[in-house]
Parts: C-alpha cells; structure tokens; sequence
C-alpha cells in the first residue's frame, strides 16, 4: 500500500503528499472480468472504447458511490451528459434515497432504481474507495443481472470486494480515503477528457 504516516505533531508536507498521490496513480491496477491484469493505458483504452461504444447505440450510464464519492458520481455524470453528449442518471436524490432505505433497505438504493431503469447495453461505473460497501455491490450485481457492462473503481485492499466484479476493475493502493478520492477523480477526468474529445 503506498502511504506515509505522519505522527500527531508533524505538519504534513505538501511535496510529500505529491509524491504519495503520484505513487499512488502510478501503481493503479486494472483487471478485466477474469481477472487479467492489464497494462494501464490499454484498460483505460479499452473504457474509453467502451464508452464511444454506449454513445454510439444510445445509452445510460449510470453513477453510483457513497459520501464523497456520491458526490463525485453526481459531478462525472453532469460533466460527461453535458461534454460527451452520453445519457447519465445518478440517483443522489434524497427522496428517492430515504424512500428506499426506509421501504426495503439501505443496501438497496441504488440497486433498486437500477432495476427501474437500466436496460441490456447500459453502463454502471461504481466508485467505492473501500470497494466493500454492500450497496454498490448490490448495484453491481443488479447491473450484470441486466446485462449492463460495469466498471469499478476502488481503493485501499486489494482484496476488496468490487475489485474483482466488474468487466474493467481500477485499483489504487491508497492508505487512505482522501488519496483514494483524489484518485478517482484524476482518473475520472482523464477519461471524460478523453471522451469529449472524440
């Protein structure tokens, strides 16, 4: 795992946090459905194909994360319907949300939706920095029941649970739930950059 601790009376040090970050996004691995490990700037090609491939036939993606990373599906899925012309949904609406989890259960808020909307073809990019929430891997597990094609983005153990259940799996070994945000989202925009521009 790449990391540095800082005991409690050392100040963190920026030039330290950018070489954490850049080792981090360096290390990053990407697994295919069999667990293949592939060369990083061929998995990305292969998302990005992916994507062209959804745009092209007219479907959804579909954002789905918890917390900081919620909010991140919520700014990809604007960002990339406005920039790239693809169709997003995001369920981040707390009527929706507190609805499901008081009617079923809180595993279920985004799966449950999935199933109200998703169709054979659509995309599910799941962003969970622990990999291990039991709503996301709900959601995934709704989306290959679908036919949707899935991406995961994970972080902190490479033993999570989600690095090892979509078509394309990215992992960063970050020690914690900042680097692993920071990450996603450096890895987010590469993507949607490179979408917009085809």
């Amino acid at each position: 795992m790449v990391n540095k601790k800082h005991s409690g009376s050392e100040k963190p040090n920026w030039t330290d946090t950018i070489g954490i970050l850049s080792g981090i996004l360096e290390s990053m691995s990407i697994t295919d459905r069999s667990g293949v490990l592939l060369d990083q700037q061929d998995g990305i090609n292969q998302w990005i194909d992916l994507t062209l491939s959804v745009r092209k036939m007219q479907r959804t993606i579909y954002f789905v994360g918890n917390g900081a990373s919620a909010s991140m599906a919520s700014h990809f899925a604007t960002d990339v319907a406005k920039n790239a012309g693809i169709r997003t949904n995001v369920f981040t609406d707390q009527s929706l949300i507190t609805a499901i989890a008081n009617d079923f259960c809180y595993e279920e808020v985004y799966a449950e939706p999935l199933r109200w909307y998703m169709n054979r073809g659509d995309m599910l990019i799941a962003v969970s920095s622990s990999g291990n929430s039991p709503n996301i891997v709900r959601a995934i597990e709704t989306a290959k029941s679908i036919s949707g094609s899935v991406i995961t983005l994970s972080g902190m153990s490479k033993t999570n649970v989600i690095i090892q259940l979509g078509d394309l799996n990215f992992h960063f070994p970050a020690g914690t739930y900042g680097m692993a945000e920071t990450a996603h989202a450096t890895l987010l925009h590469y993507w949607m950059d490179a979408i917009e521009r085809k």
